[in-house]
């Protein structure tokens, strides 16, 4: 029997396939957390099928009793809706197995945990994470007492001993850390060991339970007492892996019982990337008896994933009590390609041609639909030119007087000039024309002028009977004053031009990073994204990875704030 637990940062890890990922990781049982999906997980080979299954450690979560472990132990020190907040956040599952271990079957139960993480920013999850420490040992422990062997494994989120850490000496009170306190208690030192079954003899001789100064085994360390270096967890976003400066928090901790007589092996697989996090595994030499039947909490019959797939439509449209006659109509999806289709296979050739039978036929379709799922057809507006992106850096329009030797250009500028034919009467937008009034034509407005009056001393139309004449000198003095307000744009850059230099007065980009003290390397720029007075604030640090301070090859202490000014 080979187990893995492996904290996989997300299910898309699996990029893949999940069986793809599972099958490379060469176990019966592979226990991932962090799956982002609101649940760990627990994937079982054919040959390990579990006879009995659970979602969390208070038994609030379990509707079907039926297939469960049970086993709650003395709960009594937290409150109701403290145990409901515990299980509330899908960090723990169960399987419970039957193994041979020397030729004598017995039970496993398998709890797969994700454990809390304490923010230093959210002194309330400290608690909380104290907190689901005991609940986690409560049923542990009450489960061991109904005679089942108990595996613990999953991402515990605390590191056990210095030798567990890349830099214990910078962490103040390293052994006071109350999550390390609990992990000593929980389990038994392989020191101990004999002092352990001792223990256990002398409280089968009295009738007594056993001592509680632990009852699991660390099995990591049980065959590798003196590894160092060995992490499980880093630091992706300093590249703390590429100078392996992590963390060991990721475990498979057994009873003492089961690690003698089953475990045959234990270790970490770092060469495993895809997460922050690397696989653990434990292998025991009991073979697994399946159990012929699936427990309920099996994945086919949770409710997300039983019965049958209803059509997107039923989740977005409201359903009316009084459902159509279907034998007058076919019940067409509101707004698909199908309702669209009948309309025009009853009429193909639109309005023109329509008969009588056609418009018959073609209000009954549309009655079969309730009003809440009719089509509104919108008409289409006309979209604006888009504009350019320079127009909003030009500099301030400059006024200037037109000249009045071409007027006409004066009016017409910008866009091309129209040429006036015999057939065409000319006017002028405002209604100020020469002597008389003249019809519009459409497609030359003058737009030069907010007011609508146009500058024109003189108009000249060929082939009309309009013959030249002067402006009276009212409309002169009019003109005089809006000339005043008349403005001429710079001309836009031409297409195709260079605009680095444009982009480069508008937009300033980063500073030039400076060299570490240390390597002389170009440093990287970063940003403080932790909420307080320097959020916001950018900051060069060392290019290299993470790493212990006496690594030359790690990052240097070189850092440097942005300079704004610059």
């Amino acid at each position: 029997m080979k187990i893995v637990s492996w904290n996989i940062n997300g299910i898309r890890t699996f990029k893949g396939g999940i069986k793809n990922a599972l099958e490379s990781l060469d176990a019966d049982i592979v226990c991932v957390q962090e799956t982002k999906v609101t649940r760990v997980a627990t994937y079982c080979k054919d040959s390990a099928t579990p006879f009995a299954a659970e979602e969390g450690l208070t038994g609030l979560l379990t509707t079907n009793h039926e297939g469960t472990i049970g086993c709650y132990g003395d709960s009594s020190e937290f409150s109701s809706e403290e145990l409901q907040l515990l299980d509330n956040e899908g960090r723990a599952v169960l399987t419970q197995h039957r193994v041979m271990c020397e030729d004598t079957p017995e039970t496993v139960t398998v709890i797969n945990v994700y454990c809390p993480r304490a923010d230093p920013e959210k002194p309330e999850r400290k608690h909380f994470k104290l907190q689901f420490y005991k609940l986690l040992q409560c049923r542990a422990e009450a489960i061991l007492e109904t005679g089942s062997r108990v595996i613990i494994l999953g991402d515990v989120n605390t590191s056990h001993r210095p030798i567990d850490h890349c830099d214990p000496d910078y962490i103040d009170d390293f052994e006071d850390h109350p999550g390390r306190k609990w992990l000593n208690g929980l389990l038994v030192d392989d020191s101990e060991g004999k002092e352990y079954e001792k223990n256990n003899e002398e409280s089968e001789n009295t009738s007594s339970k056993p001592l509680r100064s632990g009852m699991f085994v660390d099995t990591f360390r049980h065959f590798h007492p003196t590894r160092s270096k060995a992490f499980t967890c880093w630091n992706t976003m300093t590249g703390a892996r590429q100078t392996n400066y992590g963390t060991r928090i990721d475990y498979i901790f057994a009873d003492h019982p089961l690690v003698k007589m089953g475990f045959v092996a234990a270790d970490i697989m770092p060469e495993v990337e895809g997460s922050d996090h690397c696989p653990v595994w434990g292998k025991l030499c009991c073979p697994l008896l399946s159990s012929a039947k699936l427990p309920p909490l099996c994945t086919r019959n949770l409710p997300e994933f039983a019965g049958r797939q209803q059509k997107l439509s039923r989740f977005l449209v409201k359903m009316d009590q009084q459902q159509p006659d279907r034998e007058s109509c076919r019940d067409p999806l509101p707004g698909s390609q199908e309702t669209g289709e009948t309309r025009e296979n009853l009429n193909p050739l639109g309005s023109a041609g329509t008969t009588s039978t056609g418009m018959k036929r073609k209000l009954a379709v549309e009655s079969c639909v309730p009003k809440s799922k009719k089509i509104m057809t919108l008409k289409a507006a006309t979209p604006k030119p888009q504009g350019n992106l320079l127009a909003f850096f030009k500099p301030k329009s400059i006024p200037v007087a037109p000249t009045r030797e071409d007027p006409v250009s004066q009016c017409e500028r910008g866009e091309e000039r129209n040429e006036v034919t015999p057939s065409q009467p000319h006017t002028f937008k405002g209604g100020h024309s020469a002597g008389r009034d003249v019809p519009s034509i459409p497609g030359t407005p003058c737009t030069e002028y907010p007011q609508g009056v146009c500058m024109r001393d003189k108009v000249h139309v060929p082939g009309s009977n309009i013959q030249d004449a002067s402006v009276n000198s009212q409309n002169q003095e009019k003109d005089a004053a809006l000339a005043s307000e008349a403005t001429v744009d710079p001309p836009c850059p031409r297409k195709g031009a260079s605009l680095g230099g444009f982009w480069k007065t508008v937009l300033r980009g980063p500073p030039p990073p400076p060299p570490c003290k240390a390597h002389g390397e170009p440093c990287v720029l970063r940003t403080v994204k932790k909420a307080g007075p320097n959020m916001g604030k950018q900051f060069f640090v060392c290019n290299r990875p993470q790493g212990h301070a006496s690594n030359p090859e790690a990052r240097c202490n070189y850092f440097s704030w942005v300079d704004k000014g610059k």
